[in-house]
């Protein structure tokens, strides 16, 4: 009996000593004086990881929370965990709430809840377990422990499958994680620590910052603990390029090499039958190619077929979500899919023409990492031309684009799934000339401040997906009435005498093209002694295709790297026909500039009765480095400069 109750005693005075260390770390770890600019602190975030042979891990974590304000308060008050129920599993296992008051709450299972998690366009079954924490004051605590197993990405999921086997990842016996060491509030103490087989080699980096790195051997197992102590949140910019870019992270894998990754990803749905055609989609490749004037023009019949075909639309469907590809039948049947089921549509197409062709995987949006963890979120289509080189095409980001891969895309890191293996590589910069904006105007400033002209514009690339955009993403009756609502840009008085533009719809047909006559009264000053007026070219009409002109250039210096949409090229050139003038009382003018990432020319030729502006703006690339911000805002500036700045002539 004695036993027994030393025991419970025991027992009792580990779990006060349990509350004690999580209250003390609360209390001691500060408030609003020591971090004015926090809501609330991660006082501790601890996850401990077992994987076991098959790549298959369990997950305990251990969080402690500190709130500092009444917004912190109101943060706080809900704890949200998404997770894909065909790879993964979560279970909250304790939920403490540390009163400032020194009251200890626990909360039981009625408090949290399991829900099909908010969706936009893929509903794959993802779930949110959210714990209904409830009222906070500003002191109070919370610690939560939780388990969880499996992995990221889902693969083929089978009901019959036994035990944890469908949390096993994609490439059994495999293991990889990404950890982000970054927070929206500072955080005083982060610990991730896994024990992996030593059957097992190990590889991992840490990015964008240090972190301290202890390993030991335990038996059949080797341990590595990161730690990382007092970190505040990540400075952020408009324009930036992802945070994972450049915030602390560490990467580790059991993956030696892409190649190896490469193969599988190749193996995995060919083994599935991803790419086989049938009769019915035979027949389809044959209509489509139908008057194919060569290789390059076959690719592209297919692609856009595809792309303008198969709408983006991900319900849950086949056998799983992940790294396998729907079999093209079904997709071909549904007409609807996710960039996996549109690039696996356009690879099976492709073959069926009898193109030698293959799935790869890219990260849409950040950069990849030279370790090969499975950092992909977007799918792809590759295809290898007569020359022997591979071809990037991607049906999902091209639909009523005049691009076979959008170069929206550039600089992107991306892995083939091909037989041979392939390294990581990195998408090309696409020539600012592949992409023009081309705007050539004519006008007339009559006696009375009226200003009677016309434009005619063209694009080309990505500058013409932009323009085509303000009428395809619109109904057909609303065209007009949308691209008025441009030129009211100008002038909200303009008169719009005619337009015509190219078939919004035929894209593969021809760049757009866009012209415009019009008027505008009273838009200049014109008085006995002075006229004072902007050229229309040049007063930043049609933006929606100059994504730099939305940057904001305010700041000296940019502390990250940074991006626009893409390359680009820009031609303006407008003659103005003028009343009387004598001289010149100011012109605006910019020194030519020239940079590894963007330039500028461009100024006024005064006649004897006409006005000249012409600039040439080049936008070189996508993602920038930080010191190329000078730059890149000297060239958006110079254009905002000729394009705010009013000629004054005297009479």
């Amino acid at each position: 009996m004695k036993k027994y109750t030393f025991l419970l005693i025991a027992l009792l005075l580990l779990k006060l000593s349990v509350f004690a260390g999580a209250n003390d770390l609360i209390k001691k770890a500060g408030t609003s004086k020591e971090y004015p600019q926090a809501d609330y602190l991660v006082v501790l975030d601890e996850t401990f990881v077992d994987v076991q042979e098959t790549g298959l891990s369990y997950n305990n974590i251990h969080k402690i929370y500190k709130v500092l304000t009444t917004n912190g308060a109101k943060e706080l008050s809900k704890l949200v965990f998404d997770y894909e129920p065909l790879s993964a599993f979560i279970e909250i296992k304790e939920i403490k709430i540390y009163r400032h008051t020194g009251a200890v709450d626990i909360l039981n299972q009625d408090h949290v809840y399991d829900y099909p998690a908010p969706a936009r366009a893929i509903y794959w079954g993802a779930r949110q377990k959210m714990i209904d924490i409830g009222r906070l004051e500003p002191g109070d605590g919370i610690e939560i422990s939780l388990f969880k197993k499996g992995f990221t990405y889902a693969l083929l999921y089978q009901d019959n499958q036994p035990d944890d086997s469908k949390y096993i990842p994609p490439m059994r016996g495999q293991f990889y994680d990404i950890i982000e060491y970054w927070y929206s509030q500072p955080v005083l103490k982060k610990v991730y620590e896994v024990n992996v087989p030593n059957t097992k080699e190990v590889i991992y980096k840490v990015f964008h910052g240090e972190m301290d790195v202890k390993t030991k051997v335990l038996g059949e197992k080797k341990q590595y603990r990161f730690t990382k102590e007092n970190m505040m949140p990540s400075k952020r910019q408009p324009g930036m390029v992802a945070l994972s870019d450049v915030a602390l992270k560490l990467l580790i894998t059991t993956t030696a090499e892409w190649e190896e990754k490469s193969r599988w990803f190749y193996g995995v749905n060919e083994d599935y039958g991803s790419f086989e055609s049938t009769p019915a989609i035979d027949k389809k490749v044959k209509e489509i190619l139908k008057g194919a004037k060569n290789e390059m023009d076959s690719i592209s019949k297919l692609n856009h077929w595809v792309a303008d075909n198969i709408r983006y639309s991900g319900i849950s469907m086949g056998e799983g979500e992940g790294f396998t590809l729907h079999k093209g039948e079904m997709t071909f049947t549904d007409r609807c899919g996710v960039c996996k089921d549109k690039a696996g549509m356009l690879i099976t197409m492709l073959r069926a023409a009898g193109f030698e062709s293959y799935a790869a995987m890219t990260m849409a949006g950040s950069r990849i990492e030279n370790i090969p963890a499975d950092q992909f979120n977007h799918s792809v289509t590759i295809v290898k031309r007569s020359s022997g080189e591979y071809m990037l095409l991607d049906p999902t980001w091209v639909p009523f684009v005049r691009e076979e891969w959008s170069s929206a895309e550039q600089q992107q890191n991306y892995l083939m799934g091909i037989p041979e293996g392939a390294d990581l590589m990195i998408t090309p910069i696409s020539e600012p000339e592949n992409h023009p904006l081309k705007i050539f105007g004519n006008s007339t400033l009559l006696e009375n401040g009226t200003l009677e002209g016309s434009f005619s514009l063209t694009a080309d690339g990505q500058t013409d997906a932009a323009l085509r955009g303000m009428f395809i993403r619109g109904a057909k009756m609303d065209w007009k009435r949308n691209l008025e609502i441009e030129l009211r840009s100008i002038s909200q008085d303009i008169e719009i005498l005619e337009m015509n533009f190219s078939d919004p719809y035929g894209h593969m047909e021809g760049p757009i093209n866009i012209s415009v006559r019009y008027r505008i009264p009273n838009y200049a000053v014109v008085t006995g002694s002075e006229i004072i007026f902007k050229p229309v070219v040049s007063s930043n009409i049609f933006m929606r295709a100059q994504a730099h002109l939305y940057t904001n250039t305010s700041r000296d210096e940019s502390i990250y790297s940074f991006t626009d949409r893409c390359s680009r090229l820009v031609e303006l050139n407008e003659t103005i026909t003028l009343p009387a003038f004598k001289n010149a009382i100011y012109i605006p003018s910019e020194n030519d500039i020239d940079g590894t990432a963007a330039s500028f020319s461009g100024g006024y030729v005064i006649g004897t009765n006409e006005v000249k502006i012409n600039e040439k703006i080049v936008i070189k690339k996508r993602v920038f480095e930080a010191n190329e911000w000078i730059n890149y805002k000297s060239v958006v500036d110079a254009q905002h400069k000729f394009a705010k700045e009013n000629i004054i002539l005297s009479r």
